[in-house]
């Protein structure tokens, strides 16, 4: 996994999800949306997974990935390529200080890593980015076992494009929330349900919960599993969460309202009417039924 600028991101975004792949292509100077495609994944093409075999059927994989971003379009073959969730992991560390070195500094960071991985650290790849916190510094660092992640690699390079960034799905995201205020984000798929909180648009609590038996938890399952991470953060940093989004659900309406009902908080779905039109008119034009679609690839584009 890498972490580059935004300056330096291709203008090609594309997301594999367990039951789809979406493509997107950035225009060059505000990052709308000028093209985005979409195509359905049958059941047993892709099984996210942090330690197993993630791509079931790589021929049917790099063939989808190949049709929607050849549909995107664009002048290169660099691309964003946004990994589910249950692929990789997501850490906060806390420290001191690390030291100034690049390789010293990877050294402590992989160490305090190995408590919180069920594999071996030295087999993982780990990118990290490292942010001021009020006692030194804080560490949000993305893992994905290698062979988990060659696995998706593989099928961006044998539909004939280079994965130059890769991230998980929910950190792609984030990077469409602008957040000033406490805001608790919620990510749902399939296999996890994932949860971030950002204040002063930063990242504050992160955690990422496999779901029962494969399936999206109801809106009331839901709004119990995000309950406690509302409580700790407004225990620990005695402060209070101002806004919910909601993402990942084809029909949020009764998350939404859940969510709302369990913690007195307004919830409202990331991508509303408003984000769609302000990702310009390729986005705008997706009908609303496929919206839930397009976090990952909206917050890769940077739009």
């Amino acid at each position: 996994m890498s972490k580059v600028s935004p300056i330096q991101r291709p203008y090609l975004a594309c997301e594999i999800a367990t039951d789809g792949v979406v493509a997107a292509r950035a225009a060059e100077g505000d990052r709308t949306f000028e093209m985005l495609v979409g195509r359905e994944l049958g059941e047993g093409v892709v099984a996210p997974d942090l330690t197993e075999h993630n791509v079931l059927q790589p021929e049917v994989l790099a063939r989808t990935i190949g049709e929607v971003l050849n549909g995107a379009g664009g002048k290169g073959k660099d691309v964003i390529a946004v990994l589910p969730d249950a692929a990789c992991r997501v850490v906060l560390l806390d420290f001191d200080q690390l030291p100034p070195k690049p390789d010293e500094a990877d050294g402590v960071v992989r160490f305090r890593l190995k408590k919180s991985l069920p594999f071996d650290v030295e087999r993982a790849r780990v990118s990290y980015q490292v942010l001021p916190s009020d006692d030194g510094v804080r560490v949000v660092a993305a893992v994905g076992l290698a062979t988990v992640l060659d696995e998706y690699e593989q099928a961006f390079r044998d539909a004939g494009y280079a994965p130059g960034v890769v991230m998980p799905s929910m950190l792609a995201m984030l990077s469409a929330v602008e957040a000033a205020q406490p805001t608790l984000i919620v990510k749902v798929d399939a296999h996890t349900t994932s949860v971030a909180i950002l204040q002063h648009d930063k990242l504050m609590l992160f955690r990422t919960v496999e779901n029962n038996k494969g399936k999206p938890l109801d809106g009331e399952a839901l709004a119990d599993e995000v309950y406690p991470s509302v409580v700790f953060f407004q225990d620990t940093y005695h402060t209070n969460i101002e806004r919910i989004y909601v993402s990942g659900l084809a029909n949020a309406s009764e998350a939404i309202t859940a969510l709302t009902s369990q913690t007195g908080i307004e919830a409202r779905d990331l991508v509303d009417e408003k984000r769609l039109n302000a990702m310009g008119a390729a986005a705008s034009s997706v009908a609303k039924s496929q919206r839930w679609r397009l976090a990952g690839v909206m917050g890769a584009l940077g739009s």
